[in-house]
């Protein structure tokens, strides 16, 4: 089998039990998991594989926990720039309805290697629009070519505006239909065994596009099959007014009398809640994907992550959609989720004490794996796969800043990862991906862009 042995970083950050970070550090794997975490001197001294990390940060590969890969073919949308959650989704429905299996496999590509570029190796997408024959296969081909972890989801719609939800017609399916696919993809794709590259979450969209009928009849799917929940929850004021007006219950209550509470279910965003619903998910074990950047970019409000991580409910990343966000950096999205939570707590604002860097690295990471339920990656220790990243100290963006790298990751302006390594696999070298053209790849983005905009 083969052997991989990492040297002579500058610091190798853990996020193992005790948070070690390692001057001089390095790591020893085999066949993908880690043997070993040390100080380079007490490593072996060879490999069939060597990466000498001197003048690097070593990272765990970052987790990203709610994402919409297909928007990156809709970033910037004049109509949709200034709009907040439901005018921009009516922006952008009557594009994504020309969706087709051809762009979302690009779509997918690129998305995915931009997460790899900025130090991602487990990515969740969170797809819910199939017209024109787009399947999540050729999701699962895209993400193949990339090289990451892929937990990919059957995500749905099926409450269109004529029965009172939000979407047109043009982009909803009929439950009948969902199911069915939704347990083919499962068959088709579902690895639950450690180090899986490959996974399947089962996903309606929001409690205003999907009927209560549909996510019972998927919890209930979900959990015979054994495959995790995930849905968009209290992202918005007016979604929080909808649940009131259409169900009389609040977003979680809601959720939770459709079977969607558990230590299998996560929520997007997680803006809106009370501390009661706080403390009910906490208790069951629900987790929630924190979107910051998409969360100021619709104005659609701050989320509670210190009252979320004090209750002790477990709480990721996402970057959430690249419409939404317009860009898929994760590492950034980790800056952004520190700042955020500082402004939120400062005086007259809010309450609560300060994110850390390396708390903010920590949703990053292992709290991502958390939400994903996958105790084999987040972490850099005996056991887990050999998922890394390293960024080059080297760099201007951190000159002056070797008093603490590990805070320079975050409290500096992000750079990209020189190497990412998933399972022991090099995927991106000196910043670029080992196999797929970007020019190329970005060029024929940009053709599928111009087609759905017409």
């Amino acid at each position: 089998m083969p052997t991989l042995l990492v040297k002579n970083a500058t610091v190798l950050v853990t996020m193992d039990d005790g948070r070690r970070e390692i001057p001089g550090g390095g790591l020893f794997a085999r066949d993908g998991v880690i043997e070993q975490v040390g100080p380079t001197g007490e490593l072996p001294a060879t490999a069939d594989e060597v990466v000498d990390a001197s003048g690097r940060l070593v990272l765990p590969g970052l987790v990203n926990t709610h994402h919409h890969l297909y928007q990156s073919l809709t970033r910037a949308v004049p109509g949709a720039q200034d709009a907040a959650l439901f005018d921009w989704l009516r922006a952008l429905y009557p594009i994504w309805a020309r969706l087709d299996p051809d762009s979302v496999r690009v779509a997918t590509t690129l998305g995915l290697l931009e997460l790899a570029r900025s130090g991602c190796t487990t990515a969740f997408d969170h797809h819910y629009v199939w017209p024109n024959g787009s399947r999540v296969d050729d999701q699962i081909e895209a993400a193949r070519s990339v090289g990451i972890r892929f937990h990919a989801s059957r995500g749905s719609m099926s409450l269109s505006e004529k029965d009172g939800g939000l979407p047109p017609d043009s982009v909803v399916e009929t439950a009948e239909a969902i199911l069915t696919d939704s347990a083919r993809v499962i068959d088709a794709f579902h690895d639950p065994a450690p180090g899986a590259t490959t996974r399947i979450v089962l996903a309606p969209c929001s409690p205003f596009s999907v009927t209560a009928p549909l996510m019972r009849e998927s919890a209930a799917l979900a959990r015979e099959r054994g495959v995790r929940l995930h849905t968009h929850l209290a992202e918005t004021k007016d979604e929080e007014e909808f649940t009131l007006e259409q169900f009389g219950r609040r977003p979680v209550d809601y959720a939770a009398s459709l079977d969607w509470m558990g230590s299998d279910v996560w929520f997007a965003h997680g803006v809106f809640v009370s501390p009661a619903e706080i403390s009910r998910m906490a208790s069951a074990g629900t987790g929630v994907a924190h979107c910051p950047t998409s969360n100021m970019r619709l104005a659609s409000g701050i989320a509670p992550v210190g009252a979320y991580l004090a209750a002790g409910v477990p709480v990721g990343l996402g970057v959430d959609g690249s419409a939404s966000n317009d860009s898929g950096n994760f590492l950034a999205e980790a800056r952004q989720a520190l700042l955020l939570n500082r402004l939120a707590v400062a005086p007259g604002i809010g309450e609560g004490a300060q994110m850390s860097v390396r708390g903010a690295l920590e949703l990053a990471t292992l709290g991502g794996a958390a939400v994903l339920g996958r105790d084999d990656i987040g972490a850099l220790e005996t056991g887990r796969m050999a998922d890394f990243f390293t960024l080059d100290l080297g760099r201007i963006e951190y000159s002056g800043a070797l008093h603490d790298p590990v805070a320079a990751v975050l409290l500096c302006s992000p750079t990209p990862a020189e190497e990412v390594y998933v399972g022991g696999r090099l995927v991106i070298k000196d910043g670029r991906h080992v196999t797929i053209d970007e020019p190329s790849l970005i060029a024929e983005h940009n053709r599928v862009a111009a087609r759905l905009r017409r």
